[in-house]
């Protein structure tokens, strides 16, 4: 069977790399894939998929039901770009002016529209239900996934899948981990008011860069002082902006931005405690006043052991062995954590760098290796199949 499916894979991946290559020139931010949603609608009726649209936004999802009784099982792929200029010189660059497909997600969607063609021409080889989620705003919080839910998308099905095609792994490796994977996110908008002067005079002052510089530093406290060293974290501040283009003027006004993250509830409440106290009582020692805005983002992604030990021993069956690595816990987020509050399920990388393709996540000349997207379409069928096939069969298959 395995052979088969690699077979119709493999067929299939030079249409994969034209989906992707469209979808990279016309990219779309965040609560804005009007289009990306259409043209997902459009392939899946051309597959002979009844596709749904507008779910959560721009969220696109459809049921491939295999006429045999089994358990449903979802694939999510998200389709949003990001507020970055594409810089690379290639036949497939953006057409959009300030928005690009940095971070992948062209290529997860042209994956799982390949893993939705071939679960339709096989159906008579699979058990169950698939459910496909084409999921609009992942970038940017509170993010497609939440809305999705509450429009219902998770009824009826008992547990669920989804991949990231990683360039910081090479093309062809595998990984994920059982328990936590990717932290929580948090944001931060501060706001510090002093009283601005003559540099000469700083004593008739409340110098607001002062009191910014001391929180630059006094929040590091938060991770190295206040929470359990075995447990990570970490308070980056980003953004510092204070003053004018002057030698002599002490500011009335700075302004902060940062991001917390941790990997479990406690670590993440005692983080944004620690966070308002010190800036509370950093400002008021200097007798500033202040505005925090704190943004409760995505939590954490936690793959559950069973179903995580599954799709990696699947993913080993129809791949290889040496393809499947344990990954790291890793501190970038994502909102596929939502999925996996509510139900079941495991979020894995599937390695896309290499020659080509060794710029990071959100560069603006990032691109990935498009053969990944092969790697993933099988990933995810393996994950759609893995609860209804004995995987010693598959392996012994393979050999």
């Amino acid at each position: 069977m395995w052979t088969i499916m690699k077979e119709r894979v493999s067929a299939l991946y030079p249409e994969m790399v034209r989906w992707r290559r469209h979808l990279h020139q016309y990219p779309e931010l965040s609560y804005r894939e009007d289009s990306t949603s259409s043209f997902v609608a459009d392939k899946l009726k051309e597959f002979g998929i009844e596709a749904k649209t507008g779910i959560g936004g721009y969220g696109v999802t459809a049921l491939i039901h295999s006429g045999q009784p089994g358990p449903t099982v979802a694939l999510r792929a998200d389709m949003d770009a990001l507020p970055i200029q594409d810089d690379k010189s290639c036949s497939y660059a953006s057409k959009v002016p300030g928005v690009m497909h940095a971070c992948g997600h062209d290529g997860h969607t042209a994956a799982l529209l390949g893993a939705a063609k071939v679960l339709v021409e096989t159906k008579e080889r699979w058990k169950g239900s698939v459910k496909l989620i084409f999921q609009p705003a992942e970038e940017v919080a509170p993010g497609g996934a939440k809305a999705m839910i509450e429009d219902g998308v998770l009824d009826g099905v008992d547990e669920i899948f989804g991949v990231h095609l990683w360039t910081p792994l090479s093309a062809g490796i595998v990984a994920t981990r059982s328990g936590p994977f990717m932290a929580s996110v948090d944001d931060f908008d501060l706001e510090i008011r002093g009283r601005g002067g003559h540099g000469g005079l700083p004593h008739e002052t409340v110098d607001s860069l002062i009191v910014a510089a001391h929180l630059a530093v006094n929040l590091q406290t938060v991770v190295s002082r206040s929470l359990n060293p075995i447990r990570p974290g970490v308070v980056t501040l980003a953004t510092l902006q204070a003053g004018s283009n002057s030698y002599n003027v002490i500011p009335d006004r700075a302004v902060l931005k940062g991001t917390v993250r941790t990997f479990d509830a406690d670590s993440r409440k005692l983080a944004r405690e620690r966070v308002e106290t010190i800036i509370r009582d950093t400002c008021s020692m200097f007798g500033a006043e202040y505005t925090l805005t704190y943004k409760v983002g995505y939590p954490p992604v936690v793959n559950t052991p069973a179903e995580t030990e599954r799709v990696l021993a699947a993913a080993a069956a129809v791949l290889g062995p040496d393809a499947v690595q344990e990954a790291e816990m890793t501190m970038p987020a994502e909102d596929f954590s939502h999925y996996l509050e509510r139900i079941p399920g495991c979020f894995l990388f599937v390695g896309a760098g290499g020659e080509g393709a060794s710029y990071p996540h959100h560069h603006p000349l990032f691109d990935l290796k498009e053969e990944a997207m092969a790697q993933a379409a099988l990933v995810l069928l393996s994950a759609a199949m893995s609860r209804t096939i004995d995987l010693p069969k598959i392996e012994q298959e393979q050999e």
